[in-house]
Protein backbone atom coordinates (compact mmCIF):
# COMPACT_ATOMS: atom_id res chain seq x y z
CA UNK A 1 0.00 0.00 0.00
CA UNK A 2 2.67 2.72 0.79
CA UNK A 3 3.72 1.97 -3.12
CA UNK A 4 0.57 3.05 -4.41
CA UNK A 5 1.21 6.94 -4.15
CA UNK A 6 4.49 7.20 -5.45
CA UNK A 7 3.50 4.66 -8.00
CA UNK A 8 0.73 7.16 -9.79
CA UNK A 9 2.88 10.20 -9.82
CA UNK A 10 5.22 8.27 -11.63
CA UNK A 11 3.06 6.53 -14.14
CA UNK A 12 1.03 9.61 -14.59
CA UNK A 13 4.35 11.19 -16.08
CA UNK A 14 3.96 8.67 -18.94
CA UNK A 15 0.37 8.54 -19.16
CA UNK A 16 -2.43 10.94 -20.75
CA UNK A 17 -6.43 10.93 -20.09
CA UNK A 18 -7.18 11.80 -23.61
CA UNK A 19 -9.44 8.98 -25.33
CA UNK A 20 -9.61 7.88 -28.71
CA UNK A 21 -12.23 9.04 -31.05
CA UNK A 22 -13.32 6.95 -34.07
CA UNK A 23 -12.91 9.22 -37.18
CA UNK A 24 -13.40 8.25 -40.38
CA UNK A 25 -9.46 7.90 -41.29
CA UNK A 26 -9.32 5.47 -38.00
CA UNK A 27 -12.63 3.65 -39.38
CA UNK A 28 -10.78 3.29 -42.36
CA UNK A 29 -7.65 1.61 -40.69
CA UNK A 30 -9.78 -1.14 -38.62
CA UNK A 31 -11.72 -1.56 -41.75
CA UNK A 32 -8.66 -2.23 -44.13
CA UNK A 33 -7.32 -5.71 -45.55
CA UNK A 34 -4.65 -6.90 -43.28
CA UNK A 35 -0.88 -6.29 -45.17
CA UNK A 36 0.75 -9.95 -44.12
CA UNK A 37 4.89 -9.45 -43.52
CA UNK A 38 6.36 -12.41 -45.31
CA UNK A 39 8.79 -14.61 -43.23
CA UNK A 40 12.41 -13.54 -43.98
CA UNK A 41 15.72 -15.84 -43.09
CA UNK A 42 13.58 -18.48 -40.83
CA UNK A 43 11.75 -15.54 -39.15
CA UNK A 44 8.32 -14.55 -39.03
CA UNK A 45 6.90 -10.83 -36.97
CA UNK A 46 4.02 -10.11 -34.92
CA UNK A 47 2.61 -7.09 -33.38
CA UNK A 48 1.02 -6.12 -30.11
CA UNK A 49 0.20 -2.93 -28.13
CA UNK A 50 -0.26 -3.56 -24.32
CA UNK A 51 0.26 -0.77 -22.50
CA UNK A 52 4.22 1.04 -22.36
CA UNK A 53 6.28 -0.69 -24.74
CA UNK A 54 8.97 -0.55 -22.38
CA UNK A 55 6.95 -3.32 -19.92
CA UNK A 56 5.78 -5.42 -23.79
CA UNK A 57 9.14 -5.59 -25.16
CA UNK A 58 11.05 -6.84 -22.23
CA UNK A 59 8.29 -9.41 -21.48
CA UNK A 60 8.43 -10.80 -25.29
CA UNK A 61 12.30 -10.64 -24.65
CA UNK A 62 12.58 -13.49 -22.53
CA UNK A 63 10.28 -15.43 -24.49
CA UNK A 64 12.29 -18.64 -25.87
CA UNK A 65 12.45 -18.43 -30.26
CA UNK A 66 12.07 -14.59 -30.22
CA UNK A 67 14.90 -13.20 -31.32
CA UNK A 68 14.50 -9.26 -31.04
CA UNK A 69 11.93 -7.08 -29.73
CA UNK A 70 11.54 -3.32 -31.08
CA UNK A 71 8.94 -0.74 -30.20
CA UNK A 72 7.15 1.67 -32.05
CA UNK A 73 3.22 2.97 -32.77
CA UNK A 74 1.13 1.16 -34.56
CA UNK A 75 -3.12 1.30 -34.90
CA UNK A 76 -3.17 4.68 -36.11
CA UNK A 77 -4.30 6.82 -39.04
CA UNK A 78 -1.21 9.17 -39.61
CA UNK A 79 1.68 8.51 -40.45
CA UNK A 80 5.80 8.97 -38.60
CA UNK A 81 4.05 9.38 -35.51
CA UNK A 82 6.57 10.43 -32.50
CA UNK A 83 5.99 9.88 -28.76
CA UNK A 84 4.88 13.54 -28.33
CA UNK A 85 2.40 12.86 -31.11
CA UNK A 86 0.73 9.79 -30.15
CA UNK A 87 0.42 10.82 -26.32
CA UNK A 88 -2.26 13.06 -27.59
CA UNK A 89 -4.27 10.59 -28.36
CA UNK A 90 -5.57 12.19 -31.81
CA UNK A 91 -3.28 9.86 -34.05
CA UNK A 92 -4.92 6.89 -32.92
CA UNK A 93 -1.62 4.77 -32.68
CA UNK A 94 -1.08 2.90 -29.57
CA UNK A 95 2.22 2.03 -27.81
CA UNK A 96 3.08 -1.14 -29.88
CA UNK A 97 5.79 -3.96 -30.45
CA UNK A 98 6.86 -5.70 -32.90
CA UNK A 99 8.32 -9.37 -32.28
CA UNK A 100 10.84 -11.00 -34.20
CA UNK A 101 10.22 -14.68 -33.90
CA UNK A 102 11.48 -18.42 -35.03
CA UNK A 103 8.16 -19.95 -35.90
CA UNK A 104 9.63 -23.29 -35.98
CA UNK A 105 10.01 -22.47 -31.91
CA UNK A 106 7.37 -20.85 -31.03
CA UNK A 107 3.83 -20.20 -32.43
CA UNK A 108 1.74 -17.30 -32.98
CA UNK A 109 -0.78 -18.73 -31.03
CA UNK A 110 1.76 -19.10 -28.23
CA UNK A 111 2.12 -15.47 -28.34
CA UNK A 112 -1.00 -14.52 -28.43
CA UNK A 113 -1.29 -16.33 -25.04
CA UNK A 114 1.65 -14.63 -23.77
CA UNK A 115 -0.25 -11.09 -24.92
CA UNK A 116 -3.11 -11.99 -22.56
CA UNK A 117 -1.16 -13.53 -19.63
CA UNK A 118 1.44 -10.72 -19.28
CA UNK A 119 -1.75 -8.10 -19.07
CA UNK A 120 -4.84 -7.08 -17.09
CA UNK A 121 -7.20 -8.10 -19.87
CA UNK A 122 -9.98 -6.33 -18.70
CA UNK A 123 -9.02 -2.95 -18.32
CA UNK A 124 -10.16 -0.72 -21.29
CA UNK A 125 -7.62 1.85 -22.14
CA UNK A 126 -4.46 1.59 -20.49
CA UNK A 127 -2.44 -0.57 -18.18
CA UNK A 128 -2.29 -0.14 -14.69
CA UNK A 129 -1.75 3.61 -14.16
CA UNK A 130 -0.96 4.39 -17.97
CA UNK A 131 -3.96 5.42 -18.99
CA UNK A 132 -4.97 6.99 -22.21
CA UNK A 133 -5.90 5.29 -25.88
CA UNK A 134 -1.82 5.36 -27.19
CA UNK A 135 -1.54 2.46 -23.99
CA UNK A 136 -4.78 1.03 -25.17
CA UNK A 137 -4.67 -3.58 -25.68
CA UNK A 138 -4.59 -4.47 -29.73
CA UNK A 139 -3.76 -7.76 -31.06
CA UNK A 140 -3.03 -7.18 -34.89
CA UNK A 141 -3.28 -10.16 -37.52
CA UNK A 142 -1.95 -10.45 -40.60
CA UNK A 143 -4.15 -12.94 -42.42
CA UNK A 144 -7.49 -15.15 -41.63
CA UNK A 145 -5.48 -17.76 -39.56
CA UNK A 146 -4.20 -15.43 -36.71
CA UNK A 147 -7.62 -13.52 -36.88
CA UNK A 148 -9.09 -16.87 -36.02
CA UNK A 149 -6.59 -17.62 -33.44
CA UNK A 150 -7.10 -14.33 -31.68
CA UNK A 151 -10.85 -14.62 -31.62
CA UNK A 152 -10.60 -17.78 -30.48
CA UNK A 153 -8.40 -17.28 -27.44
CA UNK A 154 -10.85 -13.80 -26.52
CA UNK A 155 -13.59 -15.34 -26.28
CA UNK A 156 -12.06 -18.51 -24.00
CA UNK A 157 -10.65 -16.05 -22.02
CA UNK A 158 -14.31 -13.83 -21.66
CA UNK A 159 -15.68 -16.87 -20.89
CA UNK A 160 -13.10 -17.78 -18.15
CA UNK A 161 -13.10 -14.77 -16.60
CA UNK A 162 -17.16 -14.17 -17.13
CA UNK A 163 -15.80 -10.17 -17.96
CA UNK A 164 -15.46 -8.13 -21.31
CA UNK A 165 -12.00 -8.74 -22.96
CA UNK A 166 -10.18 -5.18 -23.60
CA UNK A 167 -8.09 -6.09 -26.48
CA UNK A 168 -9.15 -4.65 -29.93
CA UNK A 169 -8.65 -6.22 -32.72
CA UNK A 170 -6.91 -4.73 -35.79
CA UNK A 171 -5.58 -5.77 -39.02
CA UNK A 172 -2.06 -4.90 -39.07
CA UNK A 173 -0.84 -1.83 -41.66
CA UNK A 174 1.93 -0.27 -40.62
CA UNK A 175 4.61 -0.35 -37.70
CA UNK A 176 6.23 3.10 -36.85
CA UNK A 177 9.45 2.42 -35.10
CA UNK A 178 9.72 4.64 -31.98
CA UNK A 179 12.74 7.03 -31.02
CA UNK A 180 15.98 5.29 -30.54
CA UNK A 181 15.95 6.32 -26.65
CA UNK A 182 13.13 3.68 -26.08
CA UNK A 183 14.75 0.54 -27.43
CA UNK A 184 15.61 -2.04 -24.71
CA UNK A 185 14.80 0.75 -22.13
CA UNK A 186 14.12 -1.82 -19.28
CA UNK A 187 17.36 -2.95 -19.49
CA UNK A 188 19.42 -0.11 -20.44
CA UNK A 189 17.71 1.59 -17.07
CA UNK A 190 17.10 -0.58 -14.33
CA UNK A 191 17.56 1.92 -12.41
CA UNK A 192 14.35 4.23 -13.95
CA UNK A 193 11.77 4.41 -10.96
CA UNK A 194 9.05 3.56 -13.29
CA UNK A 195 11.27 0.37 -14.33
CA UNK A 196 11.78 -0.31 -10.95
CA UNK A 197 8.22 -0.43 -9.74
CA UNK A 198 5.78 -1.16 -12.78
CA UNK A 199 7.92 -2.51 -15.46
CA UNK A 200 10.04 -5.10 -13.66
CA UNK A 201 7.23 -6.15 -11.42
CA UNK A 202 5.40 -6.79 -14.69
CA UNK A 203 7.67 -8.95 -16.04
CA UNK A 204 8.49 -11.19 -12.61
CA UNK A 205 5.09 -11.45 -12.79
CA UNK A 206 5.31 -13.13 -16.44
CA UNK A 207 7.94 -15.14 -15.28
CA UNK A 208 6.28 -16.80 -12.50
CA UNK A 209 3.26 -17.15 -14.55
CA UNK A 210 4.94 -19.11 -17.87
CA UNK A 211 8.04 -20.36 -16.52
CA UNK A 212 8.40 -22.62 -19.16
CA UNK A 213 8.34 -20.32 -22.00
CA UNK A 214 11.41 -18.27 -20.73
CA UNK A 215 14.97 -18.27 -22.17
CA UNK A 216 17.53 -20.08 -19.86
CA UNK A 217 19.24 -17.15 -19.55
CA UNK A 218 16.43 -15.39 -17.91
Amino acid sequence: MQKVIPLLIISLLFSCNNTAQTSPKQLAIINAEPVEIPIQKGKARAYFASGCFWCVEAIYESVKGVSEVISGYSGGHTKKPTYEASNTGRTGHAEAVEVIYDPNIVSFSTLVDVYFGSQNPTQVNGQGNDIGSQYRSIIFYQNDEQKQIIETKKTALSKKLNAKIAAEVYPFQKFWKAEDYHQNYERLHPENPYIQNVSIPRLNRFKRKFPELLKENH
